[in-house]
Parts: structure tokens; sequence; C-alpha cells
């Protein structure tokens, strides 16, 4: 299945002419709706395939992956000629009982792919998915069973564990964070896979970690921070949605006071660089990346092409692409980081070194260097 995704997504990147199937969402099974005839973008015809997605509480400006997950539905949207409000758009989760209404709602609206962004809708979209089997899902983060629905999850511990590598090389005063926003098997991968790359360029160095049990709460993430830096951290990097924009925040405004703070924030599923612009100076370190946007658009054109993977688990990670760290601050990302990135890559490659997941095998891997 990985080899037909990375086709695909070679294709849609490459050439922006695939051939596709128009769909109808009159017609009652959604593989029949999505092969019903040939187009040809290359001439600018459209497709009545339609994709949604309704958000978490972070909201779809959340500058990490609810913004991710939209970018890749506009470049869907865009690639297929889809109209705004018809073809494609989103719903704006306030809280989580916005969850059920805005899956419901857009049902309602007749699109035939469907995404909730976040495993906090897992609930919402297992209920809502046995509701409408005719209807595509997809649960990006979680793992939801059924025919009609497709589960998006990430290697985020290797990219994170790539991340720390760059931050164990660039601090200063051997005392790194970790901002965490709700405690869980998704985020406990970012931190373990953290911590593990940070102790596998030098065991000596303290990882702080801090969990603010929200990914919608700034001022609790800036609170964090500041806490941080003060008791000597220079590198932040954070795994919070909305909140971790608090931390940008706080090391800006650190380095707006005095510019030699030297505090550092690394960002977390896009290339938060921009987050981290100060007039001419940049507190984001590097960012690690989740093509959150490469695997929604991925499996829209496989559910418009009659291809949608229903019922499966699709791991997106370092073999497809998917995870990656930013070298856009190029003043502060070295040649060496660099250098030390590729080397680590070659090795999770290769098998060399499985990095942990939990706090167990977290243990069990510290033990072993």
């Amino acid at each position: 299945m990985k080899k037909k995704l990375l086709l695909i997504l070679a294709l849609f990147l490459s050439t922006a002419l695939v051939l596709g199937a128009c769909g109808s969402s009159d017609q009652d099974d959604p593989s029949e709706d999505a092969g019903s005839d040939e187009i040809d973008n290359s001439t600018g015809e459209t497709t009545d395939f339609s994709v949604a997605m309704v958000t978490d509480i972070g909201g779809i400006d959340d500058k990490s992956f609810n913004q991710s997950s939209w970018e890749g539905i506009q470049a869907f949207a865009e690639t297929y000629g889809l109209e705004r409000g018809t073809g494609f758009d989103y719903a704006q989760s306030d809280s989580g009982s916005d969850y059920l209404p805005n899956l419901n709602g857009l049902v309602q609206q007749d699109y035939n792919l469907i995404y909730g962004i976040g495993y906090e809708l897992k609930a919402a979209v297992e209920e809502v998915a046995k509701n409408f089997p005719d209807t595509y899902f997809g649960i990006v983060d979680d793992v939801v069973e059924g025919d009609n629905v497709v589960s998006i999850n990430f290697s985020e511990e290797q990219g994170s564990f790539l991340v720390g590598v760059v931050a164990a090389l660039a601090t200063e005063t051997n005392q790194v964070g970790f901002v965490g926003g709700v405690d869980s098997v998704l985020i406990k991968r970012f931190e373990t896979g953290f911590v593990a790359g940070v102790k596998s360029v030098n065991p000596e160095i303290e990882v702080n970690i801090d969990y603010a049990e929200s990914f919608a709460d700034p001022s609790r993430g800036r609170a964090i921070a500041s806490t941080m830096y003060s008791s000597g951290v220079d590198i932040i990097y954070h795994a919070s949605g909305e909140t971790g924009n608090g931390v940008f925040t706080e090391a800006k405004d650190r380095v707006k006071n005095d510019p030699d703070a030297g505090v550092w924030v690394i960002g977390v599923d896009r290339d938060q660089y921009e987050e981290g612009q100060i007039g001419d100076s940049n507190v984001t370190l590097t960012s690690m990346i989740k093509r959150v946007d490469i695997a929604v658009s991925d499996i829209a054109v496989m559910a418009m092409n009659g291809e949608f993977p229903g019922g499966e688990r699709l791991v997106f990670g370092l073999e497809d692409d998917a995870i990656g760290v930013a070298d856009t601050n190029e003043e502060a990302f070295t040649d060496e980081m660099s250098q030390a990135v590729d080397e680590w890559m070659v090795k999770i490659l290769d098998g060399d070194i499985v990095v942990p997941q939990t706090d167990d095998e977290l243990a069990d891997f510290l033990e072993a260097l």
C-alpha cells in the first residue's frame, strides 16, 4: 500500500495531471461515486468529488497540524478545480462538544470524504462513520475500525529524535525542554523520541518536560516556557498545537528585550520558521515536519479514483518523506547539524536503531546507550 501511495504522490506532485474519476453524492456507494467518469485536469475540467475536514479545538490557523491538513485539502481542491463550500470546506471546533455536530453537518452537505483532524475526534468519527456507511471518513493520529474509515498515522518519534539531535548540538546550557499539549499516547511519541535523540548525542543533557493539558491555551504555553527559560533551558521543543504559539511568544519577547538572550524554539508538524520571526532575528531553530498535508491530499486522490483504503491504518514516516526536519533558519541550522541529522536518519532507516515510543521503551533505549 505504501508503494501505491508513493506512486500516487509522485504523480500528484510532479505533474498535476492525474487521471481521476468524477464522484456523485447522489449515489449510495461512495466507491461508485468516485469511479463514474474519467477526467483530465490538463484540460481544466473539474470533478464533483468533494472533501472536507473537522478541526480539533486548536483551530484552522493553529500553525500546526490543523493548518497543515487544511493546506493539503486546499492543494487537492486547486488541482481539481473545486469550489469552496461545495467541493471543499472545513468546520471549526471550538470545544469537544462541536465534533459530532460538525461531522454530521458535513455529512448532510454530501461531502464524499470527511476528515477528523486529531485523536480527540476518534469517538465522534466512530459514531458518525457507523451511522453513514456510504460516506468516506479519515481520522488523523488515531485508529478507527470501519470499512469506510482510513486511519492516518505518522512516525512522529522518528522526526522528534532527529530534532532532539539538533537540540543537543545547539544547546549552550545543557538544558533543553519539551512542552506537550495533552499527555497521551500520541504526544508521548514526540516526547520519548525527542529525549532519545538528545541523549544519543549527549547523555548528560537535562531534558525538562511539562504538559499544558491543552492544545489551545497559548497563555499556558507561554507560562511553561517562561519557567523553563528562567531555569536555564535554552531550547524548547513543543508538540502542543496552538498552545505552542505561547512558547514562541515568550521566546520572541525575551529576544526582543535582550538580543543576546540565546533562547530557541523547535516547531512541530509544519515548518514554523515564520512563527519565530522577530525583526531581523528568528527564534525557530528548526521544526519537526509532519506532512499531514501530503497524507490527506494523497488519500483524497485515492478516494476520488475509487481506491479508498477503507479499514486500513496507514503509517507515514521517514521512508515516505512524510517526516522531516526543517533547515530554513540558515544562520542557526549549521552544516554540522545537517550532517548529523542525515547520519542518524540513515541509522533509523537501516534499522540500526529503533526510536522509542513509550516510557518503557525509552528506559530500555537509554540503558543501552
